[in-house]
């Protein structure tokens, strides 16, 4: 009685041992989920800048634009980015040459009202570092650009629950290539406004609720 006794409670125990491994072998299969990001553009920064008479550098910067982040932390290149920038929002801290930006000689804001940077491809560089290539679209012109990400942090919940995340962005671009051809020659050489256009951005992220 008592050999047939031990002999179902090996059994029951290697039955549940089985179970156990069989469960922790499927958990350890299911790859971790892709979280979704909104930009706070409350407590984010998309700033540009370019060369002034050849002497001096202008800053501007766009206040108004929504963005979403998908972040693949398993498998980076499945990432995703999408912004929207509302090119009537430019300033630069002038309001004559904020008015000169958005009327047709530049982006001409009313014929077309959004900029717009689509991700195509994610990868990593070096240890914490991003390239993400993507679309960028000027003007009804679209051209790719490579957006250098560094910093990109964990994961911290703030005062109210909410989970997010912090990075830092930068390229350049050729204003030229996106239709914004404007200039003027100096009497004493060079011209009025650069060709390159160096693009900076500080975005915060904050976790969509599942």
């Amino acid at each position: 009685m008592t050999h047939k006794t031990s002999l179902a409670t090996r059994t029951f125990r290697s039955v549940v041992a089985t179970a156990v491994s069989s469960a922790l072998l499927l958990g350890a299969a299911v790859p971790a989920l892709a979280s979704n990001w909104d930009i706070d553009s409350g407590h984010s920064h998309l700033g540009f800048a370019v060369k002034h008479m050849m002497i001096s550098t202008v800053r501007g910067s766009f206040g108004k634009y929504v963005g979403t982040v998908t972040l693949d932390d398993a498998d980076i290149t499945k990432s995703k980015v999408h912004l929207e920038i509302d090119v009537a929002s430019i300033a630069t801290g002038n309001d004559k040459r904020d008015e000169d930006l958005r009327s047709p000689q530049f982006f001409d804001a009313a014929k077309f009202p959004k900029i717009t940077f689509d991700a195509t491809k994610v990868e990593r560089r070096g240890a914490d570092g991003l390239n993400v290539t993507g679309n960028l679209t000027v003007k009804n012109v679209t051209k790719p650009v490579v957006l250098t990400v560094s910093g990109l942090t964990g994961e911290i919940k703030d005062p109210f629950g909410a989970t997010r995340r912090g990075a830092s962005a930068q390229t350049k671009i050729n204003r030229k290539d996106f239709g914004l051809t404007w200039n003027k020659t100096l009497e004493t050489g060079g011209v009025v406004l650069g060709d390159s256009i160096a693009i900076d951005l500080d975005v915060e992220l904050k976790k969509k609720q599942s």
